[in-house]
């Protein structure tokens, strides 16, 4: 085992260094200590892993394999001994959580920054993305997901934390100038301010009807595709929007929004923590999943 990780260190230094010279000051060693490190490599490997000449050094097509697989390697041995590391309990080190971006920003990173401030050697790297990341690919170790989670893949954890509520709400201002509607028909009558789809076009209005929840397509005044903005325009007094509580909640209560026609509010989607099932599930990443479903859990 000893002799397979040999050279590993000043390859990868030279590599990301883009010279020996480089590599061998990262290292403290010589130049030609380097230079003759990654030689007996390339022997030892029976291929040549950087291309040479008198201006510049660069990874050959079996180098940029090699270098993929060292890296991939040597970050496996580093989460192993984080695990180690991590069997006191304590939440520390670094942890990567992907999370929606309206949600993300609202709702997650209130939590995090608590957790940040209980635990002050935890390192989170935050992404924000709408889509469905890879956790696998991305080397996500949290993920806080909206959707169904029976339309996940198998290989996934779900924590479920609760279901969003959809309201219909506007602004007090907007309601005093053109009236409160009584019934689903009187939005006809009023400006609505949809969601848009990536498309461009209007997600349609989800009501509570007789036969159980009900779509209904709208002509909208505004369509806007990003729900902080169109929580914006609601607070603006330029309509009707439909939007899920955890968004407006602070504006519910302020009252600085209202709720209108509350019989046709619907349980919107599914909230729910996940994470790779095939990823060993550390005492850091157990403890921090605990840890948001206690913060971000709907009741």
């Amino acid at each position: 085992m000893s002799e397979h990780l040999k050279g590993i260190a000043p390859f990868l230094a030279t590599a990301d260094a883009g010279s020996f010279t480089r590599a061998a000051v990262r290292l403290h060693l010589s130049s030609s200590a380097v230079s003759k490190s990654v030689a007996r490599l390339e022997a030892r490997l029976g291929v040549i892993l950087f291309e040479r000449s008198t201006r510049r050094l660069q990874l050959s097509s079996a180098g940029h394999a090699y270098y993929a697989t060292c890296k991939r390697v040597l970050q496996e041995l580093v989460e192993a001994e984080n695990v180690l590391a991590e069997q006191d309990g304590e939440l520390a080190g670094k942890v990567r959580i992907g999370v929606p971006a309206s949600y993300g920003r609202m709702r997650v990173m209130p939590a995090l920054i608590d957790l940040c401030e209980k635990y002050p050697q935890l390192q989170p790297s935050i992404s924000f993305s709408d889509r469905f990341a890879d956790l696998f690919e991305e080397r996500i170790d949290i993920a806080v997901r909206i959707g169904a989670p029976g339309s996940w893949p198998p290989t996934l954890g779900q924590m479920p934390l609760g279901e969003e509520r959809l309201i219909f709400c506007a602004a007090p201002a907007y309601l005093a100038r053109r009236g409160t509607p009584l019934a689903i028909a009187d939005l006809d009558g009023h400006d609505c301010i949809a969601y848009g789809r990536g498309d461009g076009t209007a997600a349609p209005w989800l009501f509570a009807g007789e036969d159980g929840v009900e779509r209904r397509t709208v002509s909208p005044r505004l369509t806007v595709g990003d729900a902080e903005a169109q929580t914006a325009a609601v607070l603006a007094g330029l309509g009707i929007a439909q939007q899920a509580t955890w968004l407006v909640h602070e504006h519910l209560a302020s009252g600085a929004i209202v709720e209108v026609l509350p019989a046709c509010a619907t349980p919107g989607l599914p909230l729910s923590l996940a994470w790779p099932l095939a990823r060993q599930l550390t005492t850091k990443t157990g403890t921090l999943l605990n840890e948001l479903k206690q913060r971000l859990t709907i009741s």
